[in-house]
């Protein structure tokens, strides 16, 4: 995808989160987040300090960025599946394209889940740029047209389709399927990573199965526990 329409300071701005993104990536896969250092991380993409607290205030905030930029993948490989064929297929979308990325990035993603599991509000933060979506997914094409969604705001908007296209009985528990699934991708992905990252999609096929067929069990039953 061309860039040459976004302005160069935009542009160099991008480049510079998302190098340290990766960077950042690439330490976790050796480091614990505590033990990386904001300078061994400006020093790998050649920039200053001063320049990455301009950027990210805390090396946190950098670790919140990375997580932004793979839900925003994520969105677009739903966004993909939907244009065929929206609702379990699109999630389903979500949660391997989430697989193939922790198998990449294992213990980058766990420290991402694990400080995620600390933060007690909503976090508000500018939307990422187009030149970030650009440059960051040069191979999605459509990827800058996408306003960020939340991970459970995606799924949640697929269920919801699921429902209206009758692929999920039209009583279903949408809260406790919500929750199901918000479990399921975070325990599946804690509990294979470190031992066994390649056996993630495989697990995550199985557990939406047993969910769905669970589901329209329940709903048959009239019990909506």
């Amino acid at each position: 995808m061309a860039t040459n329409d976004i302005p160069l300071r935009e542009r160099k701005a991008a480049r510079t989160r998302l190098n340290l993104a990766r960077a950042l990536a690439g330490q976790l896969a050796r480091h614990s987040l505590d033990e990386v250092a904001v300078r061994d991380l400006c020093a790998e993409i050649e920039i200053s300090e001063a320049t990455f607290f301009n950027y990210f205030p805390r090396k946190t905030d950098l670790l919140a960025y990375l997580g932004r930029l793979w839900t925003l993948e994520l969105q677009w490989h739903a966004s993909q599946a939907a244009a065929e064929k929206p609702g379990l297929a699109a999630i389903e979308a979500v949660f391997q394209a989430a697989a193939r990325r922790v198998q990449a990035e294992p213990q980058a993603w766990g420290e991402w889940i694990a400080w995620q599991a600390q933060q007690r509000e909503k976090r508000e933060e500018e939307p990422l740029t187009q030149a970030e979506k650009r440059l960051g997914f040069p191979d999605c094409a459509g990827i800058e047209t996408l306003a960020e969604q939340r991970l459970d705001g995606l799924l949640a908007q697929q269920l919801t389709r699921a429902i209206e296209r009758g692929e999920l009985p039209a009583n279903t528990p949408v809260p406790v399927v919500m929750a199901a699934l918000i479990a399921q991708f975070y325990g599946v992905i804690l509990i294979l990573k470190q031992a066994q990252p390649g056996a993630i999609g495989g697990q995550f096929r199985q557990q939406l199965q047993l969910l769905w067929a669970g589901i329209r069990e329940l709903t048959r039953s009239g019990t909506n526990a």
